[in-house]
């Protein structure tokens, strides 16, 4: 938990910020349509990276962890759940005077987010689930961009199921949800666009495999893209 506290700290944001980008990442951003279990995914990833490099040092992010954080700053756990649920900048607002003690612009939240998501990708060894983080850190080169859809009503069962919904409100749940996650997306975006597809390396449809399945493919994809680059680049320095 200390580690995470430190991302809030603007001085420790700005040592990872400055350091130069060459060796920024490895990480993995898991963007989904709602009702995908991207949780689940991302934590058995985590579990299949760090048994494979025999290491604890891969973690996965999503917005439970940054509610410990708030609860642990006394900070209104409320707050920091609307500018989840909310995906307005003006909820950010609020989330970020709890931590800074006063008014601060939207582009200043904006940036804030962007800072913390960003480090943390920088620093590496991250699944960082939603936060808009495959725009926020998308010129990582170290990095593999997954999305996870399947069918509407698929979805909508997996989310009745889950969340013990009758099927009106997990309708209106999805749709409600599914905009919020992309206007999260656009918004740390340089030009904001309706088509998001190309900011993906891969995209998988959640009926067609299982949770674990899907976390196998994820990890593998992982090493084709990325872990034989830093494989070799580390054979080479060694050589050096």
């Amino acid at each position: 938990m200390e580690k995470f506290f430190d991302y809030f700290d603007s001085r420790h944001r700005a040592s990872i910020l400055s350091k130069p980008a060459g060796n920024d990442g490895p990480v993995i951003t898991i963007s989904r349509q709602t009702g995908c279990d991207a949780r689940q995914v991302a934590e058995i990833i985590v579990d299949s990276l760090n048994r494979k490099d025999d290491t604890s040092k891969w973690r996965w992010v999503d917005k439970d962890i940054i509610y410990d954080i708030a609860k642990e700053l006394n900070t209104n756990t409320e707050r920091v759940e609307s500018f989840y649920k909310g995906i307005e900048l003006s909820n950010m607002s609020e989330m970020i005077m709890a931590f800074s003690g006063g008014y601060v612009s939207d582009m200043r939240v904006k940036k804030a987010i962007r800072d913390v998501v960003l480090s943390m990708c920088r620093e590496g060894h991250i699944v960082l689930v939603g936060r808009g983080g495959v725009s926020i850190a998308h010129d990582i080169p170290d990095s593999l961009h997954v999305r996870l859809i399947a069918p509407f009503y698929w979805r909508v069962e997996n989310v009745m199921k889950k969340k013990e919904m009758n099927i009106e409100t997990a309708e209106e749940y999805i749709v409600d949800t599914d905009e919020k996650r992309h206007n999260l997306i656009t918004t740390f975006l340089e030009k904001r666009s309706l088509n998001i597809d190309y900011l993906f390396d891969i995209t998988i449809n959640r009926q067609s495999f299982s949770i674990f399945e899907t976390a196998e493919l994820i990890a593998s994809m992982y090493e084709k893209k990325v872990g034989k680059k830093i494989t070799e680049r580390s054979k080479s320095s060694q050589v050096k």
